[in-house]
């Protein structure tokens, strides 16, 4: 019987991996069978990961490429050199993303267009090289990082749950314009994830509190936790699951 959820020869692309939620879905899609584009702008970083991944699978499957996923320009050598270099991409997972904690009273201008620009536009630029790609060949999948902010909000973070509500919409317009060229756009909306970038929310006794009393599965998501959801949205397992927001939140924002 066929394994559908085997990604044996797709090449596939993980925006911001060289740390955190990135690199634990590039380590998930890697497990499948697929040869990894690692992406991020800390060069040394992501040597760096790099070579911890080729260890473990390889050398022929693993390659890095760093490049500003929020300008259009390098967005589109950088898609380009996959084609070129690796190979027809096949998989597009769009995860850089950046926060930024300020009460909107206080908030610059110049911080809420980053946040936006990071988080969002990055989606597009780079979701639509890989587009221009993938429509001639009738397939592809592309799998945008939301969050719980998607569909929820905290005060001082206003950028990020604009941007993330964005990525919703982004994922609804890729699915109008281009689910009937073979490719499946879909997000998955992340709850409160250990990392190393929220270890400061964990070790705050009262918000780690609320944490566990917000989430019926009262424990924080791992990195792990998001594996599988996006082995599963990147395989041939999915391929009729459209603008859809998977969220993997322990439950979070199903109850009050």
């Amino acid at each position: 019987m066929t394994n559908l959820f085997d990604l044996t020869g797709r090449i596939a692309l993980v925006t911001g991996s060289s740390r955190g939620i990135g690199r634990s879905i590039a380590h998930g899609l890697a497990r499948a069978g697929a040869t990894i584009v690692l992406n991020g702008l800390d060069a040394e970083r992501l040597e760096a990961t790099r070579a911890e991944f080729a260890a473990e699978y390889g050398d022929d499957r693993v390659v890095a490429r760093a490049f500003d996923v929020t300008d259009a320009d390098a967005a589109a050598e950088g898609i380009a050199w996959i084609e070129r270099e690796v190979g027809p991409l096949r998989i597009l997972v769009n995860n850089a993303g950046v926060q930024h904690r300020v009460p909107m009273l206080d908030l610059d201008v110049a911080d809420w267009e980053r946040v936006l620009t990071v988080n969002l536009t990055s989606a597009f630029l780079v979701g639509r090289e890989a587009a221009r790609h993938m429509i001639p060949r009738g397939q592809g999948k592309i799998i945008n990082v939301a969050s719980v902010q998607t569909d929820l909000a905290r005060p001082t973070i206003a950028p990020y749950t604009v941007s993330k509500g964005g990525i919703r919409n982004l994922t609804r317009a890729m699915t109008a314009e281009w689910a009937g060229h073979g490719i499946q756009a879909n997000a998955i909306a992340p709850g409160y994830i250990h990392t190393e970038m929220t270890q400061n929310l964990v070790d705050d006794e009262q918000f780690n509190s609320w944490i566990l009393g917000r989430t019926p599965a009262h424990r924080w998501g791992t990195v792990d936790d998001l594996a599988g959801p996006a082995v599963w949205l990147a395989s041939d397992a999915s391929d009729f699951v459209n603008g859809q927001v998977v969220f993997i939140d322990g439950g979070m924002t199903v109850v009050v």
